[in-house]
Protein backbone atom coordinates (compact mmCIF):
# COMPACT_ATOMS: atom_id res chain seq x y z
CA UNK A 1 0.00 0.00 0.00
CA UNK A 2 1.20 3.50 -0.81
CA UNK A 3 2.24 5.53 2.21
CA UNK A 4 3.00 8.95 0.68
CA UNK A 5 0.79 11.67 -0.80
CA UNK A 6 1.30 14.05 -3.72
CA UNK A 7 -0.95 17.12 -3.59
CA UNK A 8 -1.36 18.95 -6.88
CA UNK A 9 -2.09 22.62 -6.21
CA UNK A 10 -0.83 24.88 -3.42
CA UNK A 11 -4.03 26.84 -2.88
CA UNK A 12 -5.57 27.17 0.55
CA UNK A 13 -7.27 23.75 0.50
CA UNK A 14 -4.17 21.94 -0.73
CA UNK A 15 -1.98 23.53 1.93
CA UNK A 16 -4.48 22.84 4.73
CA UNK A 17 -4.55 19.21 3.59
CA UNK A 18 -0.75 19.05 3.57
CA UNK A 19 -0.58 20.47 7.08
CA UNK A 20 -3.14 17.94 8.32
CA UNK A 21 -1.34 15.01 6.72
CA UNK A 22 2.05 16.09 8.07
CA UNK A 23 0.57 16.44 11.56
CA UNK A 24 -0.62 12.85 11.26
CA UNK A 25 2.86 11.67 10.28
CA UNK A 26 2.12 11.13 6.58
CA UNK A 27 4.83 11.94 4.01
CA UNK A 28 3.32 14.66 1.79
CA UNK A 29 4.61 16.82 -1.05
CA UNK A 30 2.70 19.72 -2.63
CA UNK A 31 3.34 20.78 -6.23
CA UNK A 32 2.29 24.07 -7.81
CA UNK A 33 3.19 25.73 -11.09
CA UNK A 34 3.06 29.26 -9.62
CA UNK A 35 6.06 31.10 -8.26
CA UNK A 36 3.99 33.27 -5.90
CA UNK A 37 1.19 31.64 -3.92
CA UNK A 38 -2.25 33.23 -4.14
CA UNK A 39 -1.33 35.18 -7.28
CA UNK A 40 -2.94 36.21 -9.50
CA UNK A 41 -5.93 36.71 -7.21
CA UNK A 42 -8.93 35.27 -9.06
CA UNK A 43 -11.46 35.29 -6.23
CA UNK A 44 -12.53 37.44 -3.32
CA UNK A 45 -11.16 36.89 0.14
CA UNK A 46 -14.34 37.59 2.15
CA UNK A 47 -14.54 34.93 4.85
CA UNK A 48 -16.83 34.59 7.84
CA UNK A 49 -15.09 34.83 11.19
CA UNK A 50 -16.72 31.63 12.46
CA UNK A 51 -15.68 29.83 9.30
CA UNK A 52 -12.10 31.04 9.59
CA UNK A 53 -11.89 29.80 13.15
CA UNK A 54 -13.01 26.34 12.03
CA UNK A 55 -9.92 26.02 9.82
CA UNK A 56 -7.39 26.33 12.65
CA UNK A 57 -5.23 28.82 10.72
CA UNK A 58 -3.35 31.71 12.35
CA UNK A 59 -4.89 34.02 9.76
CA UNK A 60 -4.76 37.36 11.57
CA UNK A 61 -1.77 38.81 9.69
CA UNK A 62 -3.62 38.36 6.38
CA UNK A 63 -6.66 40.44 7.44
CA UNK A 64 -7.03 43.73 5.54
CA UNK A 65 -10.54 44.70 6.67
CA UNK A 66 -13.40 43.65 8.92
CA UNK A 67 -17.04 43.64 7.80
CA UNK A 68 -20.17 44.08 9.86
CA UNK A 69 -22.90 43.75 7.26
CA UNK A 70 -24.18 44.15 3.72
CA UNK A 71 -26.59 46.27 1.71
CA UNK A 72 -28.71 44.54 -0.93
CA UNK A 73 -29.83 46.67 -3.90
CA UNK A 74 -32.45 45.85 -6.55
CA UNK A 75 -34.81 47.96 -8.67
CA UNK A 76 -33.96 51.21 -6.77
CA UNK A 77 -34.72 49.53 -3.44
CA UNK A 78 -32.22 48.68 -0.72
CA UNK A 79 -32.09 46.60 2.44
CA UNK A 80 -29.25 47.08 4.90
CA UNK A 81 -28.24 44.26 7.21
CA UNK A 82 -25.75 45.03 9.95
CA UNK A 83 -24.55 43.31 13.09
CA UNK A 84 -23.17 44.85 16.25
CA UNK A 85 -20.45 42.21 16.13
CA UNK A 86 -18.01 41.72 13.22
CA UNK A 87 -19.23 39.04 10.82
CA UNK A 88 -16.43 38.60 8.28
CA UNK A 89 -12.86 39.48 7.46
CA UNK A 90 -11.37 40.43 4.12
CA UNK A 91 -8.08 38.59 3.68
CA UNK A 92 -5.23 39.20 1.27
CA UNK A 93 -5.05 35.87 -0.54
CA UNK A 94 -1.28 35.82 -1.08
CA UNK A 95 -0.69 36.48 2.63
CA UNK A 96 -3.24 33.80 3.62
CA UNK A 97 -1.60 31.19 1.40
CA UNK A 98 1.85 32.08 2.71
CA UNK A 99 0.58 31.54 6.25
CA UNK A 100 -0.85 28.17 5.22
CA UNK A 101 2.41 27.29 3.50
CA UNK A 102 4.50 28.09 6.58
CA UNK A 103 2.17 26.12 8.85
CA UNK A 104 2.35 23.10 6.52
CA UNK A 105 6.15 23.27 6.25
CA UNK A 106 6.50 23.62 10.02
CA UNK A 107 4.70 20.28 10.34
CA UNK A 108 7.04 18.66 7.83
CA UNK A 109 5.21 18.98 4.49
CA UNK A 110 7.33 19.62 1.40
CA UNK A 111 6.20 22.45 -0.92
CA UNK A 112 7.59 22.59 -4.47
CA UNK A 113 6.73 25.71 -6.51
CA UNK A 114 7.31 26.50 -10.19
CA UNK A 115 6.59 22.85 -10.97
CA UNK A 116 3.83 22.20 -13.49
CA UNK A 117 2.44 18.67 -13.28
CA UNK A 118 1.28 17.20 -16.60
CA UNK A 119 -0.34 13.86 -17.38
CA UNK A 120 2.95 11.97 -17.65
CA UNK A 121 3.96 13.38 -14.25
CA UNK A 122 0.66 12.20 -12.77
CA UNK A 123 1.25 8.75 -14.18
CA UNK A 124 4.69 8.58 -12.54
CA UNK A 125 3.62 10.11 -9.22
CA UNK A 126 0.64 7.76 -8.96
CA UNK A 127 2.94 4.74 -9.02
CA UNK A 128 4.25 5.58 -5.56
CA UNK A 129 1.89 8.16 -4.05
CA UNK A 130 -1.77 8.76 -3.38
CA UNK A 131 -2.78 11.72 -5.57
CA UNK A 132 -4.88 14.63 -4.32
CA UNK A 133 -6.22 17.15 -6.81
CA UNK A 134 -6.34 20.61 -5.24
CA UNK A 135 -5.81 22.26 -8.60
CA UNK A 136 -8.94 24.35 -9.05
CA UNK A 137 -12.19 24.15 -10.95
CA UNK A 138 -10.57 23.04 -14.21
CA UNK A 139 -8.71 20.23 -12.47
CA UNK A 140 -6.16 18.28 -14.50
CA UNK A 141 -6.19 15.60 -11.79
CA UNK A 142 -9.96 15.15 -12.08
CA UNK A 143 -9.66 14.97 -15.85
CA UNK A 144 -6.77 12.50 -15.87
CA UNK A 145 -8.41 10.13 -13.39
CA UNK A 146 -11.87 10.52 -14.95
CA UNK A 147 -13.62 11.74 -11.81
CA UNK A 148 -16.59 13.16 -13.69
CA UNK A 149 -17.38 16.76 -14.61
CA UNK A 150 -18.60 19.71 -12.61
CA UNK A 151 -21.73 20.76 -14.48
CA UNK A 152 -22.50 24.15 -12.94
CA UNK A 153 -20.20 27.16 -13.09
CA UNK A 154 -20.22 30.92 -12.79
CA UNK A 155 -18.09 33.32 -14.79
CA UNK A 156 -16.73 36.27 -12.83
CA UNK A 157 -14.71 39.40 -13.42
CA UNK A 158 -13.25 41.31 -10.48
CA UNK A 159 -11.20 44.49 -10.37
CA UNK A 160 -9.48 46.65 -7.79
CA UNK A 161 -9.98 50.40 -7.54
CA UNK A 162 -7.70 52.62 -5.47
CA UNK A 163 -9.03 55.58 -3.47
CA UNK A 164 -10.41 56.59 -0.11
CA UNK A 165 -13.15 54.13 0.89
CA UNK A 166 -15.91 56.02 2.71
CA UNK A 167 -17.67 53.01 4.27
CA UNK A 168 -15.32 50.13 4.97
CA UNK A 169 -17.75 48.25 7.23
CA UNK A 170 -20.15 46.84 4.68
CA UNK A 171 -20.44 45.03 1.33
CA UNK A 172 -22.91 46.17 -1.36
CA UNK A 173 -24.70 43.56 -3.50
CA UNK A 174 -26.51 44.57 -6.71
CA UNK A 175 -29.12 42.30 -8.29
CA UNK A 176 -30.08 43.13 -11.87
CA UNK A 177 -30.94 40.26 -14.17
CA UNK A 178 -30.35 42.41 -17.26
CA UNK A 179 -26.72 43.05 -16.25
CA UNK A 180 -25.65 40.07 -14.11
CA UNK A 181 -27.99 37.19 -15.09
CA UNK A 182 -27.58 34.20 -12.81
CA UNK A 183 -25.67 36.01 -10.07
CA UNK A 184 -24.99 39.59 -8.92
CA UNK A 185 -22.53 42.47 -8.84
CA UNK A 186 -20.74 43.57 -5.70
CA UNK A 187 -18.59 46.21 -4.09
CA UNK A 188 -16.34 45.13 -1.24
CA UNK A 189 -13.98 47.40 0.72
CA UNK A 190 -10.82 45.30 0.74
CA UNK A 191 -9.23 47.99 2.92
CA UNK A 192 -9.60 51.70 3.63
CA UNK A 193 -7.93 52.52 0.30
CA UNK A 194 -8.94 49.61 -1.98
CA UNK A 195 -12.39 48.77 -3.32
CA UNK A 196 -13.15 45.49 -5.05
CA UNK A 197 -15.73 45.77 -7.82
CA UNK A 198 -16.93 42.52 -9.39
CA UNK A 199 -19.69 40.68 -11.20
CA UNK A 200 -20.73 37.09 -11.68
CA UNK A 201 -22.89 35.74 -14.47
CA UNK A 202 -24.26 32.47 -15.79
CA UNK A 203 -22.03 30.95 -18.52
CA UNK A 204 -24.95 31.15 -20.96
CA UNK A 205 -25.00 34.95 -20.54
CA UNK A 206 -21.77 35.53 -22.44
CA UNK A 207 -18.64 37.36 -21.35
CA UNK A 208 -18.01 38.33 -17.71
CA UNK A 209 -15.79 41.29 -18.61
CA UNK A 210 -18.53 42.70 -20.85
CA UNK A 211 -20.99 42.29 -17.96
CA UNK A 212 -18.51 44.07 -15.68
CA UNK A 213 -18.34 47.00 -18.09
CA UNK A 214 -22.14 47.19 -18.22
CA UNK A 215 -22.25 47.07 -14.43
CA UNK A 216 -19.74 49.89 -13.92
CA UNK A 217 -21.65 52.06 -16.43
CA UNK A 218 -25.07 51.32 -14.91
CA UNK A 219 -27.23 53.77 -13.01
CA UNK A 220 -26.50 51.94 -9.77
CA UNK A 221 -22.82 52.79 -10.09
CA UNK A 222 -23.16 56.43 -11.15
CA UNK A 223 -20.95 58.58 -8.99
CA UNK A 224 -19.62 55.68 -6.89
CA UNK A 225 -16.39 55.07 -8.79
CA UNK A 226 -15.70 58.69 -9.72
CA UNK A 227 -13.05 59.17 -7.05
CA UNK A 228 -11.27 55.88 -7.65
CA UNK A 229 -8.50 54.77 -10.00
CA UNK A 230 -8.77 51.42 -11.81
CA UNK A 231 -5.90 49.15 -10.68
CA UNK A 232 -6.42 46.04 -12.80
CA UNK A 233 -8.89 43.22 -13.25
CA UNK A 234 -9.09 39.45 -13.66
CA UNK A 235 -11.61 36.94 -15.03
CA UNK A 236 -12.21 33.56 -13.44
CA UNK A 237 -14.49 30.53 -13.38
CA UNK A 238 -16.14 29.36 -10.14
CA UNK A 239 -17.78 25.93 -9.73
CA UNK A 240 -21.17 25.94 -7.98
CA UNK A 241 -21.87 22.23 -8.03
CA UNK A 242 -19.99 19.28 -6.55
CA UNK A 243 -18.19 16.84 -8.78
CA UNK A 244 -19.83 13.44 -9.17
CA UNK A 245 -16.94 11.73 -7.39
CA UNK A 246 -14.43 13.14 -4.91
CA UNK A 247 -12.57 9.95 -3.99
CA UNK A 248 -11.62 6.61 -5.59
CA UNK A 249 -9.76 3.92 -3.64
CA UNK A 250 -8.96 1.85 -6.75
CA UNK A 251 -7.22 4.78 -8.41
CA UNK A 252 -6.00 6.11 -5.05
CA UNK A 253 -7.04 9.66 -5.81
CA UNK A 254 -9.04 12.37 -4.01
CA UNK A 255 -10.20 15.88 -4.86
CA UNK A 256 -10.51 18.84 -2.49
CA UNK A 257 -11.56 22.48 -2.72
CA UNK A 258 -12.65 23.91 -6.06
CA UNK A 259 -11.45 20.76 -7.80
CA UNK A 260 -14.19 18.86 -5.94
CA UNK A 261 -16.74 21.67 -6.32
CA UNK A 262 -16.75 22.44 -2.59
CA UNK A 263 -18.14 25.94 -3.12
CA UNK A 264 -21.24 27.80 -1.89
CA UNK A 265 -23.54 28.36 -4.91
CA UNK A 266 -25.14 31.37 -3.19
CA UNK A 267 -21.93 33.46 -3.04
CA UNK A 268 -19.23 31.54 -4.90
CA UNK A 269 -17.09 31.30 -1.74
CA UNK A 270 -15.08 28.12 -1.37
CA UNK A 271 -12.30 28.55 1.19
CA UNK A 272 -14.30 27.53 4.26
CA UNK A 273 -16.01 24.54 2.64
CA UNK A 274 -12.85 23.50 0.80
CA UNK A 275 -10.64 23.91 3.84
CA UNK A 276 -12.91 21.80 6.01
CA UNK A 277 -13.08 19.24 3.22
CA UNK A 278 -9.27 19.15 3.16
CA UNK A 279 -9.15 18.36 6.90
CA UNK A 280 -11.65 15.54 6.37
CA UNK A 281 -9.56 14.25 3.46
CA UNK A 282 -6.40 14.21 5.62
CA UNK A 283 -8.05 11.93 8.18
CA UNK A 284 -9.49 9.67 5.46
CA UNK A 285 -6.04 9.28 3.87
CA UNK A 286 -4.52 8.47 7.28
CA UNK A 287 -7.17 5.81 7.91
CA UNK A 288 -6.61 4.41 4.41
CA UNK A 289 -2.86 4.09 4.92
CA UNK A 290 -2.89 2.93 8.54
CA UNK A 291 -6.11 0.93 8.74
CA UNK A 292 -7.05 0.05 5.16
CA UNK A 293 -10.33 2.01 5.23
CA UNK A 294 -11.66 3.14 1.84
CA UNK A 295 -10.93 6.67 0.66
CA UNK A 296 -14.63 6.94 -0.17
CA UNK A 297 -15.20 7.47 3.57
CA UNK A 298 -14.02 11.04 2.97
CA UNK A 299 -16.67 11.74 0.36
CA UNK A 300 -19.38 10.09 2.46
CA UNK A 301 -18.43 12.15 5.53
CA UNK A 302 -18.25 15.37 3.53
CA UNK A 303 -21.65 14.94 1.92
CA UNK A 304 -23.17 14.00 5.29
CA UNK A 305 -21.71 17.09 6.96
CA UNK A 306 -22.14 19.68 4.21
CA UNK A 307 -24.51 18.22 1.63
CA UNK A 308 -27.63 19.76 3.18
CA UNK A 309 -25.93 23.13 3.60
CA UNK A 310 -24.83 23.18 -0.03
CA UNK A 311 -28.34 22.23 -1.15
CA UNK A 312 -29.69 25.22 0.80
CA UNK A 313 -27.07 27.49 -0.75
CA UNK A 314 -28.10 26.16 -4.16
CA UNK A 315 -31.77 26.87 -3.41
CA UNK A 316 -30.89 30.44 -2.38
CA UNK A 317 -28.95 30.90 -5.60
CA UNK A 318 -31.76 29.57 -7.77
CA UNK A 319 -34.28 31.77 -5.97
CA UNK A 320 -32.53 35.07 -6.60
CA UNK A 321 -31.26 34.03 -10.05
CA UNK A 322 -34.86 33.40 -11.13
CA UNK A 323 -36.06 36.85 -10.11
CA UNK A 324 -35.70 39.95 -12.23
CA UNK A 325 -34.84 43.33 -10.76
CA UNK A 326 -38.52 44.07 -10.15
CA UNK A 327 -39.02 40.74 -8.36
CA UNK A 328 -35.97 41.30 -6.16
CA UNK A 329 -37.19 44.81 -5.38
CA UNK A 330 -40.56 43.43 -4.25
CA UNK A 331 -38.75 40.78 -2.19
CA UNK A 332 -36.73 43.49 -0.45
CA UNK A 333 -39.92 45.36 0.45
CA UNK A 334 -41.42 42.16 1.88
CA UNK A 335 -38.27 41.31 3.82
CA UNK A 336 -38.14 44.75 5.41
CA UNK A 337 -41.84 44.57 6.32
CA UNK A 338 -41.28 41.19 7.98
CA UNK A 339 -38.18 42.36 9.85
CA UNK A 340 -35.87 40.01 7.97
CA UNK A 341 -33.14 42.67 7.90
CA UNK A 342 -33.01 42.79 11.69
CA UNK A 343 -33.16 39.00 11.98
CA UNK A 344 -30.22 38.58 9.58
CA UNK A 345 -28.27 41.24 11.44
CA UNK A 346 -28.62 39.24 14.65
CA UNK A 347 -28.55 35.66 13.38
CA UNK A 348 -27.19 35.71 9.83
CA UNK A 349 -24.64 33.01 8.98
CA UNK A 350 -23.05 33.23 5.53
CA UNK A 351 -21.76 29.64 5.69
CA UNK A 352 -24.45 27.60 7.43
CA UNK A 353 -27.99 28.54 6.28
CA UNK A 354 -29.51 25.65 8.25
CA UNK A 355 -28.58 27.45 11.48
CA UNK A 356 -30.54 30.50 10.34
CA UNK A 357 -33.56 28.34 9.55
CA UNK A 358 -33.43 26.74 12.99
CA UNK A 359 -33.27 30.16 14.64
CA UNK A 360 -36.15 31.37 12.48
CA UNK A 361 -38.35 28.44 13.54
CA UNK A 362 -37.41 28.95 17.18
CA UNK A 363 -38.29 32.62 16.81
CA UNK A 364 -41.70 31.79 15.42
CA UNK A 365 -42.30 29.19 18.09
Amino acid sequence: MKDSVAVIGAGTSGLILAKGLAQLGIDVTVYDQKEVLGSPVRASGILSINGLRSLGIEYEEAVTNTLYGATIHANKRSMHVESEEPKAHVLERHALNEICRKEAEMQGAKIILKRKINNSDLEELSKESIIVGADGAVSSVASYFKMGPIKEYLLTYRAEYKGDVENARSVDLFFDKSITPGFFGWLCPDSTDTLEVAVGISPSAGNAKAAFERFTRSGSMKGILGGYAFAGGMASMIPIGMRRRMADSKKEVLLVGDAAGQVKPSTGGGIIYGGNGAMMAAHAIYNYIKHGEGLEAYEKAYRKRYGKELMLHSAIHKAYAGLGGRGMGIAIDIFIALGVDGFLGRHGDMDMPSLMLKRLFLRRG
